[in-house]
């Protein structure tokens, strides 16, 4: 276990160096700066200086290994546009991500996997119907359409529910950017679920237990469930970094303050210390789930080993 580890957490190294890189590169070859927006038409020296302030008028390659270095000390650098350390401006903003995305991830899971089951359990039903047309339609509509259609019905039409903001971080507030960041992934688990069920179901394993005398209940419990988990705990840690990913859509529409309108925030206003520090928490937060899913594996089917 220990190696296996060690292992994985020296694979995340490349990933990392190479995530800050293409940042790094992006921003050197889009036009326009943090320095024009700054500056708007002062005068050519007024740019100088502050480009020599923000260390801007280094080479790429040094300005790359400076913010390398001061990485490796767990230092991310310092906001060019409002002189605070990215780590505090993160850290206010990572709560309220956090809350989001395990909301929404909590949602699709509690719902759809049931779903897919369910669904699984009578093929060609009409419980199979419906949640395959529940599952298509969840993976086809768009976010941004799907949470302004909440924001109208439950926000500006019943009253339930506030359209936006974060308020007092209760539940209220959290509902609707929830539901919609969630809507798609338990789209996704309900037809994986349903899949995974189904081939289960078919497998040697299950006739074998079956031919035993063994009860329905009992088949679909120790046999069906644990090793469709395998493949449900896969699927949770790719959905993960797909709710990071959307995330930034669902923060700006519900005016959300998480790590995704930071970013958004930061690429507007050129800002790349901000930038970097939020792509690299969402990248390093993507591998630390997926190691831990990774770890369960073992715990869930004994046949698998950490080689």
């Amino acid at each position: 276990m220990l190696s296996f580890l060690i292992r994985r957490l020296l694979q995340t190294i490349p990933t990392v160096l190479a995530v800050v890189a293409l940042v790094f590169v992006l921003f050197s070859v889009v036009p326009g700066s943090i320095v024009s927006s700054m500056s708007d038409d002062a005068d050519p020296q007024v740019e100088l200086r502050l480009k020599k302030q923000l260390g801007l008028d280094d080479p790429v390659y040094v300005r790359f290994g400076a913010y390398i270095a001061k990485l490796a000390t767990g230092d991310f650098g310092t906001s060019f546009r409002t002189r605070e350390p990215v780590t505090t401006m993160i850290a206010k903003r990572a709560w309220p991500t956090l809350q989001l995305i395990f909301t929404a991830m909590a949602f699709s899971v509690l719902l759809g996997v049931p779903l897919g089951f369910i669904a699984a359990l009578r093929p060609g039903g009409l419980v199979d119907t419906l949640a395959m047309v529940v599952a298509v339609s969840g993976l086809s509509i768009a976010k941004f359409w799907l949470g302004l259609v909440m924001m109208y019905v439950f926000a500006l039409k019943l009253g339930w529910l506030p359209s936006f903001g974060y308020g007092d971080g209760g539940l209220k507030y959290l509902i609707l950017p929830a539901v919609t960041l969630g809507v798609s992934p338990m789209a996704l688990f309900a037809r994986t679920t349903r899949a995974a069920v189904l081939e289960i179901m078919t497998a040697d394993f299950v006739r074998t237990a079956r031919s035993k005398g063994m009860s329905e209940t009992r088949v679909v419990k120790w046999h069906v469930m644990r090793n469709a988990l395998v493949i449900i705990l896969t699927t949770v840690g790719l959905q993960f970094g797909g709710l990071m990913g959307q995330a930034v859509v669902v923060e700006k529409l519900f005016s959300w303050p998480g790590i995704g309108s930071l970013l958004v925030d930061s690429v507007l206003q050129r800002d790349l210390p901000a930038v970097q520090g939020s792509i690299l928490v969402v990248v390093l937060a993507f591998l630390a789930i997926n190691l831990l899913i990774d770890m369960l594996y073992g715990v869930i089917d004994p046949r698998i080993r950490y080689a």
